[in-house]
């Protein structure tokens, strides 16, 4: 099967390293057109340079903090009044480890900018152009704790759930503009964010990092940390034509890490 994205416009948040550098490297392969979004402009440069430009194909970066929700409306805003897409990666950095007696209400409001709000609005922009065109593609990179919350990851455990039933709203919303909506449960990928994680954890445990790592790729039934271009497979799939008639679900890629249906 041939995935073939040639003439499409994608725009892919946090995309300077780990999956969302995947994603839009897959896409881009796949002959998309990418836009690379995230808050490191040298990253940026540096990945935009080695993206394979064949006929047709344009690739450019917009430098914004997803961080900080007031500063990022306005630069999305910005964005849009100059450009369409057809294909909407919503990724941001993960809000801070920690359960919930560690987190207090100002880090749930913070976690909710975040997560959720700069999801929401940056498609309610990109559906103009999407419904304009009778044809859309997003693709929201959640986390397999929506469906098994994580004890260490409270924000993003509660988060994240939201942005995943919203999405499903969505997906009914627009589905009669062709356009389609999915969210990508995440579980353990070889990234800075797991490496970061994993630090913290062997910290507050004594035991070296490697130790972590080791306990958590015992516990994915395939016995391994998953490769983010395996990421980037799967969004590209559900971006293509192959992928009309897929829409309002919740996928899981984790190895089988998930134990519920």
């Amino acid at each position: 099967m041939n995935i073939s994205l040639i003439g499409k416009k994608a725009l892919v948040g946090g995309s300077s390293g780990g999956i969302g550098k995947a994603i839009a490297q897959q896409l881009a392969q796949s002959g998309a057109s990418v836009t690379l979004m995230a808050r490191n402009e040298g990253k940026l440069k540096s990945i935009i340079s080695a993206l394979p430009i064949n006929e047709g194909q344009k690739h450019q970066y917009l430098v914004t903090d997803f961080s900080n929700y007031e500063a990022y409306k306005n630069s999305i805003s910005h964005y849009f009044e100059n450009n369409t897409i057809d294909i909407l990666v919503n990724n941001t950095q993960g809000p801070s480890a920690g359960g919930t007696l560690e987190k207090n209400v100002t880090d749930y409001q913070e976690a909710f900018d975040l997560l959720f709000k700069t999801v929401v609005f940056t498609t309610d922009l990109a559906l103009k152009g999407m419904q304009k065109n009778r044809w859309g593609r997003i693709i929201n990179v959640a986390s397999i704790s929506v469906k098994e919350p994580l004890s260490y990851l409270a924000l993003s455990n509660t988060i994240r759930a939201a942005v995943v039933t919203w999405a499903k709203s969505l997906a009914t919303d627009v589905g009669p503009s062709q356009i389609t909506v999915n969210s990508v449960l995440t579980g353990y990928f070889d990234t800075e964010r797991i490496e970061q994680l994993n630090a913290k954890k062997a910290q507050q445990l004594g035991i070296p990092q490697a130790e972590v790592r080791a306990d958590m790729e015992s516990r994915v039934p395939l016995k391994r940390i998953g490769d983010p271009k395996e990421y980037g497979y799967l969004v590209a799939f559900l971006a293509s034509d192959k992928a009309a008639y897929i829409t309002g679900t919740q996928i899981p890629i984790d190895g089988g890490l998930l134990k519920s249906l």
